[in-house]
């Protein structure tokens, strides 16, 4: 539409590259194009210490596992949400990310701690697929009239299961439980957040913890959630 602002998104993608960064946030690319926004890339979190640069950005994608982040890059971050930049994005790409700043945990509301696997003499051990375990992300009563998640009902999952250590100022939209096998040494079950929502001033934050890997967040459901995410966030 004619003099329509266009919405601007900064996806930020590194660290870890076992969560295949750049492939997984190439998936939504064009679905973000799609929907009217330009698309501007970074390899680190620099910019987030540019006032001038973030000012113009309505919404931040980050898939960027473990790494760190410097002071002023994580106090460009908080203030372009408290000023109303939006922040949206999926599994260690945003609930692992830079274990060096509690400021950060505090941002997000929820830090990854494990992803229990199989039996430790399972013939999987020592490898990626150890982690891969059967769970269900079950819906909250809460999701069946949120815009991001209406419609979407409990849905299985076979992949690493986040427990996260969450406060709960989270609005919480599903969780996932871990359940205590013959061979864990805790002694019961754990209930996890497995896609919330968090205010922080102006701006709205969104985190679902699947999406390990590229055939995790192509699935229905985890797709259909991640990319309403990002336009709930949005400014």
């Amino acid at each position: 539409m004619a003099g329509e602002h266009k919405r601007t998104v900064l996806v930020v993608r590194g660290g870890w590259e076992g969560h295949v960064p750049v492939a997984a946030t190439d998936l939504f690319v064009p679905f973000l194009e799609k929907n009217g926004f330009e698309v501007r890339l970074a390899d680190s979190p620099a910019p987030y210490a540019d006032p001038a640069f973030m000012s113009e950005i309505d919404l931040i994608v980050q898939c960027y596992t473990m790494g760190t982040i410097e002071q002023d890059q994580l106090k460009g971050l908080r203030a372009a949400i408290e000023a109303g930049t939006g922040m949206a994005g999926w599994h260690g790409g945003i609930a692992d990310s830079y274990r060096n700043s509690s400021d950060y945990l505090h941002l997000i509301g929820g830090q990854f701690a494990c992803h229990p696997g199989k039996h430790p003499d399972d013939e999987d051990a020592g490898t990626e697929r150890h982690n891969f375990v059967p769970y269900t992300v079950n819906m909250l009563p809460e999701a069946a009239t949120h815009p991001i998640t209406q419609g979407i009902g409990d849905f299985d999952l076979v992949t690493e299961q986040y427990w996260v250590l969450a406060d709960d100022y989270n609005d919480v939209l599903a969780t996932t439980t871990q359940k205590v096998r013959p061979w864990d040494p805790w002694h019961r079950e754990v209930t996890s957040p497995a896609i919330w929502t968090r205010r922080w001033g102006q701006g709205r934050i969104f985190v679902a913890t699947p999406g390990h890997s590229l055939d995790v967040l192509q699935h229905d459901s985890v797709r259909t959630i991640i990319e309403r995410g990002m336009l709930w966030a949005s400014r």
